[in-house]
C-alpha cells in the first residue's frame, strides 16, 4: 500500500498551476512567475484578495522557498498529458495551458476546484499585467509581512 499523498504534492500544484494558465490565456508564463502567482493564489487574502483557499498557519512563508520543485514535477505532469505546452522566449522558457486544459477542468467539480478557479480568475486579473520586475516588488514587499515569524529578509534575499 502506498503512503504518497495528493495534497502538497507535484498533483495539487500542477493542477493549481493548470488552473492559473487555464484562467490567464492566451498569456504565458514562467516558471518564477507561477511560484508566486501559487503562492498568491493558496494565500489570496494575503494579498487582499478573497479568503485564502487553505488555512493561514505559521511559518507559512517558507512556502514561497519550497514551492519551485513542486510546481516544476507538477508542470512536468501537465506536459506529459498535452494539457500545457513550454516554449522558448527572449526571456526564457515559458508556459500556457493547451485547448485541452479548459475542458479537464471543467471535468472537475469539486467545492475545492470551483474556489480554486474563483482565485485563479482573481489572480489573473490582478497580476497579470504587471511586469515581472513589478511582480517581483509586490512580493518581495509582502514577504516582509509574511515572513516576520519565520525569517529575516536578509537571510533569505530576494524571493524571486
Amino acid at each position: 500500500m502506498s503512503t504518497a499523498s495528493p495534497f502538497n504534492s507535484a498533483l495539487e500544484c500542477g493542477l493549481r498551476a493548470l488552473a492559473i494558465l487555464a484562467s490567464g490565456y492566451p498569456a504565458s508564463a514562467d516558471l518564477q512567475r507561477l511560484v508566486a502567482y501559487d503562492y498568491l493564489l493558496v494565500h489570496s487574502a494575503d494579498a487582499d484578495g478573497p479568503s485564502s483557499l487553505h488555512p493561514s498557519t505559521p511559518h507559512r512563508n517558507g512556502e514561497l522557498l519550497v514551492r519551485h520543485t513542486l510546481i516544476e514535477s507538477g508542470l512536468f505532469l501537465l506536459l506529459s498529458r498535452n494539457l500545457i505546452e513550454r516554449f522558448a522566449t527572449s526571456k526564457g522558457i515559458e508556459y500556457r495551458a493547451m485547448d485541452a486544459a479548459q475542458a479537464f477542468l471543467d471535468g472537475l467539480s469539486s467545492d475545492y476546484m470551483r474556489a480554486l478557479r474563483d482565485r485563479a480568475d482573481w489572480l489573473s486579473l490582478t497580476f497579470t499585467t504587471m511586469s515581472e520586475g513589478e511582480l517581483k516588488d509586490f512580493v518581495n514587499a509582502h514577504f516582509d509581512q509574511w515572513t516576520t515569524e519565520f525569517q529575516s529578509l536578509e537571510a533569505v534575499g530576494e524571493v524571486l
